[in-house]
């Protein structure tokens, strides 16, 4: 039995109007299933790590944001059940990191429904696992600003928090221990890729796989406000690797001190220090 879990407001709504569509699927094919729909994430845990520890499960897919998807994750990967994701969210980095196309979730679903997973590296921070990208430094503060935001709704959010918070952001000192060195260094931005993109398609990782057991650690050094607006819209492209204030390379651990706050997958992880990992293998779906 396949198990769907919807988060049915995601996407301002969008994420009840693709679960009804992935459900017809599974109706129209005769695929046996099983709906896990709730505007709590708790709940929705809960019902279906019950069904999990219960039942037999081909595998879950997750109908939303990367937030659902990353608690799915969490549920799935300890217990070696394969995962898919149908997009329905803001952002769908995980989505655009196996190489799906974010409109076509039936070509997706007919390949999901019709051959084995293979496995993919997936990061572990703190005991969390992620599929996208760990990051710290001026997005998690304005990560910070937006959650604590009541207006505007949706990505016109963070477009406000971004004005807020820029012009009183100032880089931040990290010490870091990766796989061959210590060092120390002021930042703008840190992200950590296991896949290669964030923020709704911001190739911040832009050559991170999912298959060779390596995160790609990218790093901003400091620049002027002025630089950072003009640095910042290359990072849809992947062009702002090339940039002297960026700093690129791979590891398969990590550690981070700082006064800052870091997130995965969109997901609040807490001030650091935080230690990852990239662990090889360590997630079963369905990539391109």
């Amino acid at each position: 039995m396949w198990a769907l879990a919807i988060n049915p407001s995601s996407g301002n709504g969008k994420g009840a109007i693709v679960g009804e569509r992935v459900s017809a699927y599974f109706q129209q094919r005769k695929l046996e299933y099983r709906v896990f729909s709730s505007a709590s994430a708790k709940g929705l845990k809960s019902e279906l790590e019950h069904f999990l520890d219960t039942d037999s499960c081909e595998g879950v897919i997750s109908i939303g944001g990367d937030g659902l998807a990353h608690l799915v994750l969490q549920l799935v990967v300890p217990r070696s059940i394969p995962f898919a994701i149908v997009p329905a969210g803001t952002g769908n980095d995980i989505v655009r990191s196996l190489g799906w196309s974010l409109e076509d979730s039936t070509s997706y679903l007919d390949y999901v429904t019709s051959n084995q997973p293979s496995h993919i590296d997936l990061g572990n921070v703190d005991s969390e696992w992620f599929a996208a990208i760990l990051s710290t430094g001026f997005d998690s503060v304005v990560n910070e600003k937006a959650n604590a935001m009541a207006w505007p709704r949706g990505p016109q959010r963070y477009n406000v928090a971004i004005a807020l918070e820029l012009p009183r952001f100032a880089p931040i000192e990290y010490q870091i221990t990766s796989d061959t060195r210590t060092f120390t260094t002021k930042a703008m931005l840190i992200a950590i890729g296991n896949g290669r993109s964030y923020g709704g398609g911001m190739l911040v990782c832009p050559h991170a796989k999912l298959d060779d057991g390596l995160f790609d650690v990218m790093i901003l050094k400091p620049v002027s406000k002025l630089e950072f607006i003009k640095v910042f819209p290359r990072v849809f492209s992947g062009s702002h690797i090339t940039h002297p204030a960026v700093e690129i390379f791979r590891t398969k651990k990590i550690e981070l001190s700082a006064d800052a706050i870091a997130y995965a997958d969109g997901e609040r992880i807490g001030p650091a220090p935080v230690s990852a990992e990239c662990i090889a293998g360590a997630g079963l779906t369905w990539p391109l």
